[in-house]
């Protein structure tokens, strides 16, 4: 392999790798935050009880995710120089808004919401808890403002003089059409994996509370048995909102990126009332394809919204978007012209078919577990046998293993442009690194990301075997001196 095959590996891991903490932080935010203000409100101590618990899970999440995170800004001055050359000035004004405004919230009020036991007033307190989940939405959105202008770009202009796109319009930047459908379908889909975490867990220690002898095993008992139900009812809720939003997204992606949504179905010929394959067998790239389940006219609908709607072909599309690409140089000219030439311009066909459809099968799938979940537990019943250790642990790892296949898709379905219409990839790597190089870092990356699965994965099934503490009333912060040490939550 060359240093691009090898550059595009490390970032695919370190990328996918970092997004499983992505939304389990900003799900479970939320439902902290939710448990929280109902201790405020209420006084009910389960609450209090819950907040500390699923805060805790929060917290080793929240410090993973920042340490594999930091990897990703590295990357783009080692491995893709190119690309910040060229696209840097706008690319870079969404990420340093990411830094200095949405980690700074959630890192200071994260801060003030662990160590605030006791110092703050009620209400004050859990404040911090909701700011810290606006920073995660504030991150997300700048975060995917930049990768918005990745599959659409907008509100620039090409700079002749220093052979470089520059910024004319942040505001278009951050309002662009693909932004409006992308971030509210990955803020569901990061309710819906929060939700799913915290069904999971509380599934596991209600049964295990419920078939305990201890004493108080019973208020536990019902205490994980609300958790559950409130954990399932989210990811129910927010799966009925991925799919609305999703429904959106899929427009909006045929209009801007018409190659992305055929390779997604394998669509080789233009087709009128085309149909969606759940299932197909023959050739990988799906040229020789029988599909065994389709739905005719689906593919149609996700595409335009009409059943009966003409969706273009792959093969039909590749000439226009070769003549996309010419277009590249008659406006910006022989040097940048060159960046948009590619010698396909077709994404690998097998990985958008399957991610594409994993995506949306996995995520169905957890939607389903949570369903029997809230069925299961009605009326205060707790599910029993060993079947349920496994829907425990299925809950929550199918819609992660969703959403993540969903970014897989979005990424590698685009190619082979870095961004849209205007830089492929090949031509984004850095110049001068060589493929050693960038293996030896692809290699200290992969060693250094699974030593830290193992602390992660370690750290959260500890203190899941623990469970939630017991209730202990927090202290005033009438009855503490000024001179007394902050309290650390756990």
């Amino acid at each position: 392999m060359n240093s691009l095959d090898i550059a595009r590996w490390q970032f695919a891991i370190t990328t996918v790798y970092h997004f499983l903490f992505v939304p389990i932080t900003i799900g479970m935010s939320l439902i902290v935050a939710w448990f929280h203000t109902s201790w405020v409100r209420n006084h009910r101590p389960a609450d209090l009880r819950l907040a500390k618990f699923f805060g805790k899970l929060f917290t080793i999440n929240f410090a993973l995710g920042l340490v594999t995170g930091i990897v990703q800004e590295f990357q783009f001055g080692m491995n893709w120089s190119a690309y910040s050359r060229f696209v840097g000035d706008i690319f870079g004004a969404p990420l340093a808004f990411e830094a200095l405004l949405a980690f700074f919230l959630e890192s200071v009020f994260l801060g003030l919401w662990i160590f605030g036991w006791g110092k703050l007033p009620e209400k004050v307190h859990a404040a911090t808890i909701w700011i810290v989940h606006v920073g995660t939405l504030l991150s997300a959105y700048f975060i995917l403002a930049a990768n918005s202008f990745m599959q659409h770009p907008v509100g620039y202009k090409f700079n002749p003089v220093t052979g470089r796109a520059e910024m004319t319009d942040f505001i278009a930047v951050l309002t662009n059409k693909v932004q409006l459908v992308t971030f509210p379908h990955v803020v569901f889909s990061c309710y819906m994996v929060g939700g799913a975490v915290v069904a999971g867990v509380s599934l596991h220690l209600m049964r295990r509370s419920a078939a305990s002898t201890v004493s108080g095993s019973s208020v536990d008992a019902a205490m994980y048995h609300r958790s559950t139900r409130i954990g399932a009812v989210v990811t129910l809720v927010a799966a009925l909102l991925v799919m609305g939003s999703g429904d959106s997204q899929g427009k909006i992606m045929t209009e801007v990126q018409p190659m992305k949504m055929s390779s997604a179905e394998a669509l080789y010929d233009t087709t009128d009332s085309a149909p969606f394959s759940v299932l197909s067998i023959g050739s990988l790239n799906g040229q020789h394809a029988t599909r065994i389940i389709a739905v005719p006219g689906l593919l149609s609908f996700l595409a335009t919204g009409k059943f009966g709607a003409r969706v273009d072909g792959i093969n039909q599309l590749k000439p226009q978007i070769a003549a996309l690409a010419a277009k590249v140089t008659e406006r910006y000219g022989p040097e940048v012209g060159k960046l948009a030439m590619s010698p396909t311009y077709t994404p690998n066909i097998p990985l958008a078919y399957w991610t594409f459809r994993l995506m949306i099968g996995l995520g169905m799938a957890g939607a389903a577990f949570s369903a029997l979940v809230l069925w299961f537990t009605r009326g205060g019943r707790v599910p029993r046998g060993r079947l349920w250790t496994w829907v425990a642990l299925a809950i929550p790892l199918l819609p992660l293993f969703a959403i993540s296949f969903g970014w897989i898709f979005t990424e590698t379905g685009r190619q082979p442009w870095l961004v849209y219409g205007l830089l492929t990839t090949a031509a984004g790597v850095s110049p001068t690194v060589s493929a050693t190089s960038v293996l030896i870092s692809l290699l200290t990356f992969t060693a250094l990301y699974a030593a830290l699965a193992v602390v992660e994965v370690r750290l959260f099934l500890t203190y899941v075997r623990h469970g939630a503490d017991p209730f202990h009333a927090p202290v005033k912060p009438e009855d503490v001196t000024d001179d007394a040490p902050l309290q650390f939550a756990y």
